[in-house]
């Protein structure tokens, strides 16, 4: 192993809608790849709170992920998480999710824009359309950063997994370049991480979201507080990706990353 202290702080257990294993099964990856810390993070979509029983899958995690941690002690740091999902769109939803626990760490994201469908359902018939909603995405992402509810912001570009993994349309970072600098710098005023997120190493897009452009852009406007997450929804999936994560961090001048415990960063070296 390259890095002593590999961690992932991005993964799903079977408390959320999308998730397969159980967070035993999570930790078990976790503790034979080696992982300093893992962290469990199982969704809470707040426009959906109210209506599909998030509230129930959230306090199922926090238990699940309490018992493992009490199950493995010594073995690896356990720690508990939630990602919580577009809460500017139900402000109410977000401030009782975070009420249920005493959480380690909140990543903040935005999988849908107000009155639309999750960026993964929905289809791309031109570069122009993708463009508008790209456009629309980053001025909502704006509003939840200046929210500020959340440690580590979301795969920040999350819908060019779609956009230009899945659907080919090829979206310059330079286009949003204005829009994208006033989400980092607020990120770094506020004392916020900005996640590297590796599931689009597994997918079609083929790089971390964000990339290297991001990073480096975050890292030259002050930004110095990164998480890494593999965004695991099953178990095999657990630490994937964190390893090319901190090289590409050392590439782009990070010298550590954060860990949250008490919602409070531990920094930890890279290399």
């Amino acid at each position: 192993m390259r890095y002593r202290y590999l961690s992932d702080s991005h993964t799903h257990s079977r408390c959320s809608f999308d998730g397969r294993d159980s967070v035993a099964l999570l930790a078990r990856q976790a503790v034979q790849t080696g992982l300093y810390a893992l962290t469990v993070t199982d969704h809470c979509e707040c426009n959906e709170y109210f209506d599909k029983n998030v509230r129930d899958d959230i306090a199922s995690s926090v238990k699940e992920t309490s018992l493992v941690r009490l199950s493995l002690p010594g073995q690896i740091r356990i720690r508990t998480g939630i990602e919580l999902g577009q809460p500017t769109q139900d402000e109410a939803a977000a401030r009782d999710a975070l009420s249920l626990a005493r959480y380690d760490f909140v990543l903040g994201s935005l999988h849908n824009l107000r009155g639309e469908e999750d960026f993964y359902f929905l289809r791309y018939n031109s570069e122009a359309e993708a463009i508008k909603l790209f456009d629309r995405y980053l001025d909502e992402m704006y509003e939840l950063v200046q929210q500020n509810l959340f440690d580590s912001l979301a795969h920040l570009d999350y819908p060019l997994r779609y956009m230009t993994g899945e659907a080919g349309i090829k979206i310059s970072d330079s286009m949003f370049s204005e829009k994208t600098d006033a989400i980092l710098e607020l990120l770094a005023k506020n004392g916020k991480a900005l996640e590297v997120n590796t599931s689009g190493l597994r997918q079609k897009i083929g790089r971390t979201l964000p990339g290297r452009h991001i990073l480096r852009r975050f890292y030259e406007l002050g930004g110095r507080l990164v998480t890494v997450g593999s965004d695991a929804h099953r178990w095999g999936d657990v630490g994937a990706g964190i390893e090319d994560a901190f090289s590409l961090l050392l590439e782009c001048g990070f010298t550590s990353f954060a860990v949250y415990e008490n919602r409070v960063p531990e920094l930890l070296p890279i290399k």
